[in-house]
């Protein structure tokens, strides 16, 4: 007993007139150590409430992060405490740290204080569906100390600086969890019944399963919205479902491919380029025979049946948003092994 109180009483070296006793060491950082075991247990305790709980997931996150944080700061002061190192006096000491913070460490804290700013400001969550000013676009993953982690809906990680949330325009596309309406763009051949096209289009919007239901304030429409070279240009309009919004690229294909279907049976040309030709003459032929010398038909002439289309088809992009969205913040090496698909 006397060799080890001897060995903890040993001294180590000596901050002014404190000594640092080996003993003193090896609980303040044991006291460090568990500072951050208590912070990594509140914080999956928090995240594992955060995942069952439907509404108030943003401040169950806000409360995540300051537990998390203040936990290790208090572990940090008390095993500094604890080696017997009195704080008031590294005052001057920790006055000449701060300038060294500030200059050579400007970016980190700046990032720090970004991550503090999103976190209390809540018009970035996580969950929220974001489009970054260079077109890249992902689900809000976690909001760290230092760096946002959105989630592309290819399963690529995109870790963005926090300042690039307060500095530079971002689209929220589902900011407090409202959705949004999409235009779909689409064209005919100059000639079809414009009604026809509206009803049918609308009737293939509305079977597409992840269209909202219409209210009064949120209507599936389709307008006309310009005359082309060879087509009358038309857009439809739509509500979609929250989850199909955090999936665009899927969403638009799959309105699109239900335009193109509903076109097909309905008999409704879908144009393609073209130009026409007037042959005054050609080699010294006019009219019709300018054309057989072409071997060209004449522009009345009939012709051949097209066949029918095939109205039974697959919508792969349909499919695809029929399968549901991975929790938020899971670890993908989880979400595989667990009951919940991939995205």
């Amino acid at each position: 007993m006397d060799n080890i109180e001897e060995l903890e009483g040993f001294v180590l070296f000596a901050i002014g007139r404190t000594p640092v006793t080996l003993g003193g060491v090896i609980t303040g950082v044991a006291i460090i150590l568990a500072g951050f075991l208590v912070a990594r247990i509140a914080r999956l305790a928090i995240e594992r409430v955060r995942g069952r709980t439907k509404h108030g997931k943003a401040a169950l996150y806000i409360v995540e992060k300051l537990t998390t944080y203040g936990v290790v700061i208090v572990a940090f002061v008390i095993g500094v405490t604890t080696l017997g190192i009195n704080l008031s006096s590294l005052a001057v000491f920790a006055g000449a740290l701060g300038v060294g913070v500030g200059l050579g460490l400007q970016g980190v804290v700046k990032e720090f204080v970004s991550g503090l700013v999103l976190i209390f400001d809540r018009v970035l969550n996580v969950g929220d569906y974001v489009e970054l000013e260079d077109g890249k676009r992902g689900l809000v993953q976690e909001i760290g100390p230092r760096a946002v982690r959105i989630r592309t809906n290819d399963n690529i990680d995109l870790v963005v600086p926090n300042s690039k949330f307060i500095e530079g325009p971002v689209v929220n596309w589902t900011l407090h969890n409202r959705g949004r309406r999409i235009h779909i763009p689409f064209a005919v051949a100059y000639g079809s019944d414009r009604e026809k096209v509206r009803q049918v289009v609308l009737e293939a919007a509305r079977s597409v399963p992840f269209t909202l239901p219409e209210s009064e304030t949120e209507k599936t429409q389709v307008w006309l919205t310009g005359f082309g070279d060879s087509a009358l240009k038309f857009e439809l309009l739509v509500w979609p479902t929250l989850d199909a919004v955090k999936r665009p690229a899927a969403m638009h294909a799959a309105y699109t491919w239900a335009i193109a279907d509903a076109l097909e049976c309905a008999g409704i040309e879908v144009p393609l380029p073209q130009m026409d030709l007037r042959l005054r003459s050609l080699f010294g032929q006019e009219g019709d025979r300018a054309l057989d010398a072409l071997r060209l038909e004449h522009p009345d002439a009939p012709r051949r049946k097209m066949s029918a289309p095939n109205p039974i088809t697959t919508n792969d992009a349909a499919d695809d948003l029929s399968r549901p969205l991975p929790p938020t913040d899971e670890p993908l090496m989880e979400s595989r092994s667990g009951d919940n698909p991939a995205p």
